[in-house]
């Protein structure tokens, strides 16, 4: 007399307990991948100043793309030695506009001479970012 296996009993064949182990497989790396992304955080994000006489502009750069358009800058005018935006002078905002692999953000010409950087905020997905201080003379 021959020997009944579990899937036998219920009349499943090999074929078809491969196929659902294979899709109960399937489902479970799924599922870690997503944990994994959500672990993840929040995208580091770099921003860039530079300056044409007091013409500024700059980049975002994050390996987020998501985190590239739709950014708001503000630009800060450094009264002190030390970045300190709770008493640096905001000059100008823009909003980052993707262009490819990176975000451009301009505030065009400011007509003033000093010492600048820019400012983004954190986003659900993306990091905050602060430039390094540059010089602009007209």
């Amino acid at each position: 007399m021959g020997r009944t296996t579990q899937a036998g009993a219920y009349g499943l064949g090999r074929a078809m307990v491969l196929a659902v182990l294979l899709v109960a497989a399937i489902s479970l790396a799924t599922l870690a991948l997503a944990a994994s992304a959500r672990a993840s955080g929040r995208a580091p994000t770099t921003l860039t100043i530079t300056a044409q006489g007091v013409d500024l502009s700059g980049k975002v750069k994050s390996p987020r793309l998501s985190c590239l358009g739709g950014r708001n800058i503000r630009l800060f005018k450094q009264v002190g030695p030390e970045q300190n935006p709770s008493v640096d002078d905001l000059i100008a905002t823009d909003t980052s506009e993707r262009v490819g692999t990176h975000g451009e953000w301009s505030t065009g010409n400011t007509g003033i001479a000093g010492k600048f950087y820019v400012r983004t905020g954190r986003t659900t997905l993306c990091k905050a970012a602060t430039s390094t201080t540059i010089r602009a003379s007209r």
